[in-house]
């Protein structure tokens, strides 16, 4: 893994897989430019223009912040939000265990209300709620609904009903954070379209253990994403694609200076909106904000699946299959989208890797370092394309809800099939804050991280924005109280150990821990 984290992280490549979400891409701001040139200088600049670069100007902006620059090296929104699979989900038990015995269990407990409050908060905005000021909302194939964890792994079983039962005790009855409902194996193939794992080709098969079931939906983060910044241009942004930074350096008067390949901007306050390319600007990010490569194919649904056009429902929910190892996660497209009844899935890490990497054992370990999203792994491709059949059954009856996958589509199985750069830190947290001073002798005041949200952007992009927003608006306060009361206030429902601090820089990677 050292060698992995150790990969020179490089600029967005050009020509990247074109992801369903951005074909076609948004006519408006895909390559938009907003001033011919660009500014000599600005309060702040944000570089990266996903959903965190989005949720920090929006949060800026409401404060009253008019100044503001967003540079995108590609086109906008191109990076890990347009191509992301869109999953609304939280998991919190997934992981709750574990952050009970890093961070204690009030943290955990912070950490579960906060995930879950980003995505219901991601609906709301596309619904028109409240912060848009649009009664109309989004238009982003917004989809609340419930979530179906199908576990084939027994000592994953174990765990999950083991966390379930901890957060309902440490949380108030009734909290929605700890809302999940446990199926046994039985109640699952009754009530669910769901299956054994049957391996086509050696017929092997690996049995339904039990589903956890709990509130979740999908969304198209692109679709989201340009809503949202269209709402800023409205009210000043500057938005600038197609503008790769190449490098930031602080100049003598204490002010950063941004250098793109189109010139350089002035500016008091830098924000790195950039997961998992971060460390191309700040080498002492290396081996700490890590990138990880991702894939994502896009499926026609089988003939004896639900009909989005016979039926007018589709899938009811969206799915996760949990195996010894690894996952994959699904959504299907909602009535009235483009591509209705689509089935989207990502995931397949575990098979990533060649036999000359280690075997599929080693969890991807090619994939760890990469920015290249030119290109698809085809050990990967290969294991997701077979997917739906091994966890929907080929068979014409179903075990639940009288569905399987069937014959594949006429015009074949698979639409579309991608790649995407993920983030990942040494444990397991977002890097959300201002870089701390000195670093190798360098002040770096006024240079800020919001970034590698370990493929969980979905539920922390939107509100690690909101708080790096809220932490920038406090520096700039002069009252050192009103400062610290700002602060006291964002502790109450932002973690601390997403903050970025010095002993966190110093922490070795070793792969993913959630």
């Amino acid at each position: 893994m050292d060698q992995h984290a150790a990969v020179p992280v490089t600029l967005p490549r050009a020509r990247p897989t074109t992801p369903f979400w951005q074909d076609p891409p948004d006519a408006d701001v895909a390559d938009l430019r907003s001033t011919p040139e660009l500014p000599v200088s600005v309060d702040v600049v944000i570089v990266g223009s996903g959903i965190t670069g989005a949720s920090i100007a929006h949060h800026l902006q409401k404060s009253g912040s008019s100044s503001l620059l967003m540079v995108e090296a590609r086109q906008t929104s191109s990076g890990a939000t347009g191509r992301n699979g869109g999953h609304t989900k939280a998991a919190s038990y997934r992981s709750f265990q574990d952050h009970v015995s890093a961070l204690g269990v009030e943290a955990a407990v912070q950490i579960a209300r906060l995930e879950l409050a980003a995505i219901r908060g991601v609906h709301r905005l596309a619904a028109g709620g409240e912060n848009v000021d649009d009664s109309k909302g989004i238009a982003c194939d917004s989809n609340p609904c419930d979530t179906l964890d199908v576990v084939y792994d027994p000592a994953q079983w174990t765990a999950a009903q083991e966390a379930v039962a901890a957060m309902k005790v440490v949380m108030p009855a009734g909290d929605p954070a700890a809302e999940y409902t446990l199926y046994t194996r039985e109640e699952s193939l009754s009530l669910f379209p769901c299956s054994d794992d049957v391996d086509e080709t050696t017929g092997e098969v690996t049995a339904i253990c039990g589903v956890v079931r709990y509130p979740a939906g999908s969304v198209s983060a692109y679709k989201f994403t340009v809503g949202i910044l269209k709402r800023c241009l409205a009210k000043g942004l500057n938005l600038q694609t197609n503008t790769p930074v190449l490098s930031i350096d602080k100049n003598d008067s204490g002010r950063w200076e941004v250098t793109t390949d189109r010139g350089t901007v002035s500016a008091r306050h830098v924000v790195l909106a950039t997961n998992g390319y971060t460390a191309h600007l700040v080498p002492s990010l290396q081996g700490v904000a890590v990138p990880l490569r991702g894939q994502i194919t896009m499926h026609r649904p089988g003939s004896r699946m639900p009909d989005v056009a016979g039926e007018g429902t589709g899938l009811q929910t969206t799915y996760s299959f949990i195996y010894n190892g690894g996952y994959e996660y699904m959504i299907s497209r909602p009535p009235g989208s483009t591509c209705a009844g689509d089935i989207v899935i990502g995931g397949g890490l575990k098979f990533a890797d060649t036999t000359e990497e280690g075997g599929a054992g080693t969890g991807g370990l090619c994939e760890y370092g990469t920015t290249d999203d030119t290109t698809i792994n085809d050990t990967v491709s290969a294991y997701l394309r077979g997917a739906p059949v091994r966890y929907f059954g080929r068979g014409s009856t179903a075990s639940g809800g009288g569905h399987s996958w069937g014959d594949d589509h006429p015009d074949g199985r698979i639409r579309k099939e991608w790649t995407g750069i993920m983030g990942y830190t040494p444990d397991g947290y977002p890097l959300v804050g201002e870089m701390p001073s000195p670093i190798d002798g360098e002040d770096n005041s006024g240079l800020w991280l919001c970034c590698a949200f370990q493929g969980h952007g979905m539920a922390y992009s939107w509100p690690c924005g909101q708080a790096l927003a809220r932490m920038i608006l406090a520096k700039e306060l002069d009252d050192t109280a009103k400062q610290q009361e700002q602060d006291a206030a964002l502790r109450k429902w932002f973690p601390d150990c997403f903050r970025v601090s010095e002993a966190r820089l110093k922490l070795r990677f070793a792969g993913r821990l959630h």
